[in-house]
């Protein structure tokens, strides 16, 4: 009796832990069942905005000054050997940086709603995403190193030369890229394991990472911490260090004894100034009204766009026009070319 007990009991924990088993694998052959990764994502930003056609007009003439500014910027220090500097080699990273960004962004957001093709596949809205971030997020760091350079240059002069010579700027600079690889990528792979069941609407005006994965039906606490991470290293942890920076320089510039030596001092800021200034005072508006009210999504949208569009145009004007070097390299060749013209004109 009790054999047959024993049998019977053995049987039935057998057949509960076959039950588990054949639970577990249903659940995750239901699971994987309803995993979706949508062929296209509809990008619905500016979608009834009124006279959004006249915006990308005036997003092409960004693009087009954008282009041009930073190529001359990138052509000037190229071939001008007395602005191969410490100084230079960081224009030159925003300059790339801008470039970059500008070809990432504008083409594909100018195409998306002036053309009405607000259809972009997964893979190249994977893309977007990750080239549009990694030169925005280029552009973010190289400030720091640039404050970095002038907080060198005015707190400690003499040292200068020594701390930010040319091979730290060219290591710093070019760890930035591999960095951004590292961070970014990570990004837009984790977007990956997410499903789409619900909807493939994105509502930004490009393939935004924050929109993407609060769409997705499936877990996606890794994402936000992703995300979360991103805004540290990009935002805060730059704006830190700028301020920080611009702290030190400022008790550096009370401590000059003349008016007239610390107005010298500071002009090689201004540049500086502006271009962070026009980088994150929009970013940083964004965030703050989100957290303080209710912002609507149209408002979030157009800030964003502009404050990802207009640095890129911006920057190459303000380095060409504030900075000497930049100034005379453009009276030579205006000079050359037109001597040039003239030699030309007598021959004939």
């Amino acid at each position: 009796m009790s054999l047959c007990l024993s049998f019977q009991v053995g049987k039935d924990v057998n057949n509960i832990e076959i039950y588990i088993i054949m639970s577990d694998l249903n659940s995750s052959l239901l699971q994987n069942a309803s995993f979706v990764r949508p062929e296209y994502f509809f990008i619905s930003g500016f979608s009834g905005i009124p006279f959004s056609q006249y915006y990308f007009i005036f997003l092409i003439f960004v693009y087009i000054v954008s282009l041009c500014g930073n190529s001359l910027v990138l052509f000037m220090i190229l071939v001008d050997r007395t602005l191969h500097i410490p100084k230079y080699m960081g224009i030159f990273n925003l300059a790339l940086s801008d470039f970059g960004e500008a070809n990432a962004l504008i083409p594909n957001l100018v195409k998306t709603f002036l053309f009405q093709s607000q259809y972009i596949s997964y893979d190249a809205c994977l893309a977007n995403m990750f080239f549009t971030f990694f030169f925005s997020g280029g552009q973010s760091l190289t400030l720091v190193v640039m404050a970095y350079d002038r907080f060198i240059a005015i707190c400690f002069p003499l040292r200068y030369h020594a701390i930010v010579n040319h091979s730290f700027m060219f290591v710093t600079l070019t760890a930035i890229w591999p960095f951004n690889i590292m961070i970014v990528g990570t990004m837009v792979v984790l977007i990956t394991r997410l499903s789409f069941c619900k909807t493939n609407e994105v509502k930004s005006f490009f393939c935004d990472h924050g929109p993407i994965f609060k769409i997705a039906c499936n877990d996606n606490r890794l994402n936000q911490i992703m995300a979360n991470i991103g805004i540290v290293i990009y935002l805060y942890v730059p704006l830190t260090g700028i301020v920080v920076s611009y702290l030190g320089i400022l008790l550096a510039l009370i401590q000059i004894t003349t008016w007239e030596g610390r107005l010298k001092a500071f002009k090689t800021c201004i540049s500086h100034l502006l271009v962070v200034g026009i980088y994150f005072l929009p970013i940083t508006s964004t965030y703050i009204a989100a957290a303080l009210s209710s912002l609507h999504p149209n408002a979030r949208i157009i800030n964003t766009s502009l404050s990802l569009t207009i640095p890129p145009m911006l920057n190459p004007i303000i380095y060409a026009l504030s900075t000497k070097e930049f100034r005379n390299f453009i009276v030579k060749i205006i000079k050359k070319k037109t001597t040039i013209s003239q030699v030309q004109a007598l021959s004939k």
